[in-house]
């Protein structure tokens, strides 16, 4: 049964890392600010700040697109029903992002009351015309026909055919492990045992260029499958990067020294975000004033809170 809060649980995740240190104030509007924002009889900072949570941009959606695709591809494979062509994912993927440029453009009001349902494209909403930038465009509509056909190739989309010799665990779900009665947040795009070579394969899908913050990602999925499936040896465990915009996969076997770094992280990063509480049982957070604001301008201008911040901001 939900139960409403005034205070969200204290959590842990990568991406909520990732925000703490780009901006304070934008992990404040984030995880606390924002939360309650979906009632009906919510403030009316909680029901803005909720809203523009929502706001994603074509990159991100492309990718959110993307993904939803593949987890539908292979569901449909693993209840042995038809896969659909390129082709007709190719104009799938058009036509939502179509319809996220129309609901962006002209159904506003509808994102206005209910932004969970609707799309809201950064690049319209703090823009002064209802156009996209055509660089933008055109770098999207060339990923869209290599990204799907990278798919269709992959190591990993041949596995999910090969179905017979593969356990297939349920994929794009929200799992943790708790520490300290904090729950870690793990999302695995893909997780399968290979029963020829008795290993574990975890997959991610990317759909942009490769970057640092990767093998500490990688690192967390080993943990929590370690934790989950009593795993001895890691050795045992094969995680996967499927770099869909460039045709290859990486197979990663992780040190021990990786999940001893990992496990520093969330360490260090969870005293930071304790230190951001006036109480911490109850997960209460300083106030807003005391979050301090980013000041490089170059990412202000990519942040969803560019209203609240600089109210002149039309």
């Amino acid at each position: 049964m939900f139960e409403v809060r005034n205070y969200p649980e204290m959590s842990w995740s990568l991406s909520r890392h990732k925000t703490m240190l780009t901006c304070l104030r934008k992990y404040a509007y984030d995880y606390y600010a924002s939360h309650n924002g979906w009632l009906h009889n919510a403030d009316s900072l909680a029901r803005q700040t909720y809203r523009l949570k929502k706001i994603t941009n074509l990159e991100m959606h492309f990718g959110s697109v993307v993904h939803d695709l593949i987890y539908q591809i292979i569901q449909r494979v693993l209840k042995n029903q038809e896969i659909p062509s390129e082709e007709s994912v190719i104009d799938e993927i058009r036509h939502q992002l179509n319809r996220s440029f129309i609901e962006s453009t002209k159904k506003e009001h509808l994102w206005q009351h209910r932004p969970k349902h609707y799309t809201m494209l950064h690049e319209i909403y703090y823009s002064q015309t209802n156009q996209l930038p055509k660089g933008k465009t055109d770098k999207i509509t060339d990923r869209l026909h290599t990204t799907v056909s990278n798919f269709f190739a992959s190591r990993s989309f041949s596995d999910v055919l090969n179905k017979s010799e593969m356990r297939f665990m349920e994929s794009e779900k929200f799992r943790y492990m708790k520490v300290n009665g904090v729950k870690i947040f793990v999302v695995m795009d893909l997780l399968y045992k290979d029963l020829t070579q008795g290993k574990w394969i975890i997959v991610d899908w990317k759909t942009g260029k490769s970057s640092e913050e990767d093998r500490n990602q990688l690192a967390l999925y080993a943990l929590y499958l370690q934790q989950k499936h009593n795993i001895d040896s890691r050795d045992d465990i094969v995680i996967r990067n499927e770099y869909l915009l460039d045709g290859i996969h990486i197979d990663h076997q992780l040190k021990e020294q990786d999940l001893v770094n990992v496990q520093r992280l969330y360490g260090i990063s969870l005293e930071q975000m304790q230190s951001l509480l006036i109480n911490a049982d109850e997960n209460i957070p300083k106030p807003i004033e005391q979050f301090s604001m980013q000041e490089d301008p170059r990412i202000c201008a990519r942040c969803n809170y560019q209203e609240l911040c600089f109210p002149s901001t039309p």
